[in-house]
């Protein structure tokens, strides 16, 4: 019997398409954040007005319990350490020790550059205050999020963090002790109970505890989360910083008839398993392999646990294989594409993955699945979704620094470039500009 094909295809041999056709032809899923402001904007209006009692409000509200106080006691932290399974505490370990190698590596080094004699520009990086880390408590558990947010920012030095997560009922309010257990191996000592739109309202506002403790405002928020999440930082964006408006997640694979298609099928359910909105995506100049992926898909997708989210991520317009001509025609595919996450499974895969210009993360060979950069590469998942990694990058320690100049300049200095200064400002008709220098002569 010949198996169901899980995957819609789009086939783009004999074609040229331009950037602006394969855009508009590729798997393209996606929400419409706008669609939901009108939900979310009166949920932050009144975080905004009061405080932790409107979290703790909507928390009851959307997720059914209603904790004491928005911050986890210390002693929860510790016995979430203490109760971890010591499997998963050895995984998190490991994961920690391999993004603070990679991430130790991105601490930029102040520059001094001389302009002219007598005249410095020096770049100055400095940290973001204070954060507030965001992960999620929906489909899954993340504790990898807590690593993946927490290990840039302390490598940055940022002095002042909080993770937040949602509440969970079965844990009598607090989030999830996985979650917990991961804040306490990174160090971390406050961790708010709230998620959803409120925890971003509550971040960016702060307020009093229902103690009466302060829950400081925090500078920047990261982290992925829903839609309604995404709305509310899109709403406090410009109060505070944040890293991006993240969208469903999605991996591309490109491959030729070199792949594996047990790798590449059991690749996209890998990917389909986070959300019936994840894209999974095959370009691949192989209709063989796509063939062969079809089948594989059918004889694995009855054996994953999240069965039915998984083959509705597959079955959704976000998802598909694409056929091409050739390796060049693909490159050109999922640059267009530019997904979160690229897998290259093709001959001279390193080379291939040379020439790809928009990806989130790039994934090299049979031997580097996407699941490997989630947990233990080393690598951020903190990723641009939905085409953004055509101009953004994934979290980093870059996210959490801010670079100052400061210009430092002699009398000479200034002297030898003031007629410049006056002739520009002059140009653009603001005359005080040009005084604000012949006046520092003048006076002599």
């Amino acid at each position: 019997m010949t198996a169901r094909t899980e995957l819609r295809r789009v086939d783009l041999r004999g074609s040229s398409p331009s950037t602006t056709e394969l855009r508009s032809v590729l798997p393209r899923g996606g929400v419409d954040v706008n669609s939901v402001l009108h939900l979310v904007t009166p949920i932050v209006d009144t975080v905004r007005e009061r405080g932790a009692d409107a979290a703790l409000y909507y928390g009851q509200q959307f997720d059914g319990v209603r904790p004491e106080t928005v911050r986890v006691p210390a002693e929860a932290l510790g016995r979430a350490l203490a109760e971890l399974d010591p499997d998963v505490r050895a995984a998190l370990e490991v994961s920690i020790e391999r993004s603070r190698i990679v991430h130790g590596d991105q601490r930029r080094s102040d520059t001094v550059t001389e302009v002219v004699p007598g005249g410095t520009v020096t770049e100055k990086w400095v940290p973001v205050d204070r954060v507030g880390l965001y992960v999620p408590g929906g489909n899954a558990v993340y504790p990898s999020s807590v690593v993946m947010n927490v290990v840039p920012a302390q490598v940055a030095g940022v002095s002042s963090l909080v993770v937040a997560s949602p509440p969970q009922a079965e844990f009598g309010g607090l989030p999830h002790p996985t979650i917990l257990a991961a804040a306490a191996l990174l160090g971390v000592e406050e961790v708010w109970a709230v998620g959803g739109a409120q925890s971003v309202a509550l971040l960016t506002y702060g307020g009093r505890d229902t103690d009466g403790a302060e829950l400081a405002p925090v500078d920047m928020i990261t982290g992925p989360g829903n839609i309604y999440v995404t709305a509310a930082k899109r709403l406090c964006r410009g109060v505070v910083g944040i890293d991006s408006e993240a969208g469903p997640t999605e991996i591309a694979i490109l491959a030729d008839d070199t792949a594996d298609p047990t790798h590449v099928a059991a690749d996209l359910i890998s990917q389909a398993e986070h959300d019936v909105l994840a894209a999974s995506v095959l370009v691949t100049t192989s209709p063989r392999l796509a063939d062969a992926v079809d089948t594989a898909v059918a004889e694995q997708i009855g054996r994953t646990k999240h069965v039915d989210r998984v083959r509705t991520a597959l079955a959704g317009e976000q998802s598909g294989i694409v056929l091409v001509d050739t390796i060049d025609d693909g490159i050109r595919t999922v640059d267009a594409y530019a997904a979160e996450h690229l897998e290259i499974q093709t001959r001279d895969a390193s080379e291939v993955a040379a020439r790809v210009r928009s990806a989130g993360a790039i994934f090299v060979g049979p031997w580097a699945p996407v699941s490997l950069g989630d947990y233990c590469a080393g690598s951020n998942h903190v990723l641009p979704t939905a085409g953004c990694a055509r101009h953004s990058s994934g979290l980093s320690v870059q996210t959490f620094l801010r670079g100052i100049h400061i210009v430092d300049y002699s009398r000479d200095a200034l002297a030898d470039v003031a007629t410049h200064v006056v002739a520009l400002a002059n140009a653009e008709d603001l005359p005080a500009h040009g005084d604000a220098v012949r006046v520092r002569f003048e006076a002599l």
